[in-house]
């Protein structure tokens, strides 16, 4: 695979859902067509973001597949399959048919809490089995362990077909040192909007955002202003889109994202319990967040 597919910035796509709580696919082609209008540069699907965890696999086939039809080809497509049971991924990741798609994405293991010698043991079985390259996808904060930069590092030294990392720990000393460590060729892109800026500035090709599914124009700009050296443009485009990085996430990721969605006439706010719609309070919030982007959303 050319990783510079991967350069810029990725979406993490939500699943909307209609008032009955199904899911909304003329909706979700609306999303995906409102991000490639918009100047995306990759999506992913069936993400956290996506909600996958409670869609079942009819869902699952008809979300993908609607993806791949209204992308027609336009974006390069990356396929969340990730969990805290290997031998089960490796079985789906043989199975699945992958030929739309070019990365898996893949979080570490959740609620198992494995060692940093699992953590490894389990991407190398993920590697062997996969037919596609794979990019790692390290978050603490939902996960309850951290893959360390000397473990990310030795995963990239042992397995040829692991080429990136999602990093979403939060934590812009340790993402200096994930890229000081890992091997030549192996890439680092951000998990967070709020750290896409510093971690593209450190070496980092990029993000993969929630926010900009929303805003697409804006922060894609951010990035490739970021990632063409243009520092004082990015800065300012982050400056004025850091409120919106934080609101969208203060009761909990998608609601806040669904809620930019729903102001914007593009899908409802629903989400799947155990999680719950954004309050009225936050979408108040965030309606005058977007209002000055009104024009450019």
């Amino acid at each position: 695979m050319k990783t510079e597919q991967l350069y810029g910035t990725g979406v993490a796509l939500v699943t909307p859902f209609a008032e009955d709580g199904s899911v909304d696919l003329p909706a979700l082609r609306r999303i995906v067509r409102h991000c490639i209008d918009g100047g995306v540069d990759y999506l992913v699907v069936l993400g956290t973001t996506g909600e996958a965890v409670t869609l079942d696999e009819s869902e699952k086939t008809r979300v993908v597949q609607t993806v791949i039809d209204e992308n027609n080809g336009s974006l390069p497509l990356v396929i969340g399959i990730g969990g805290n049971n290997t031998a089960r991924l490796v079985d789906e990741l043989k199975k699945s048919d992958l030929s739309a798609f070019t990365a898996v994405l893949s979080v570490s293991p959740y609620y198992n809490k494995p060692t940093q010698e699992g953590i490894y043991r389990h991407y190398q079985a993920l590697a062997d089995a996969s037919p596609l390259p794979v990019i790692l996808y390290n978050v603490p904060g939902r996960t309850g362990s951290n893959m360390l930069p000397s473990t990310v590092a030795r995963i990239a030294r042992d397995c040829p077909n692991v080429v990136a990392i999602k990093e979403a720990c939060g934590n812009m000393d340790q993402i200096r040192e994930l890229i000081r460590t890992v091997p030549e060729g192996f890439n680092v892109i951000s998990g967070d909007d709020i750290t896409a800026l510093p971690t593209i500035l450190e070496g980092g090709i990029g993000v993969i955002s929630v926010l900009g599914q929303g805003m697409p124009v804006q922060m894609s700009s951010l990035v490739r202003h970021g990632l063409n050296g243009e520092y004082d443009k990015a800065q300012q485009i982050h400056e004025a889109l850091k409120p919106g990085m934080d609101l969208i996430f203060q009761e909990g990721n998608p609601a806040g994202i669904k809620a930019i969605f729903e102001l914007l006439g593009i899908s409802g706010a629903g989400v799947r319990l155990p999680l719950v719609e954004a309050s009225p309070q936050l979408k108040s919030k965030i309606s005058s967040f977007i209002e000055p982007f009104a024009i450019t959303i």
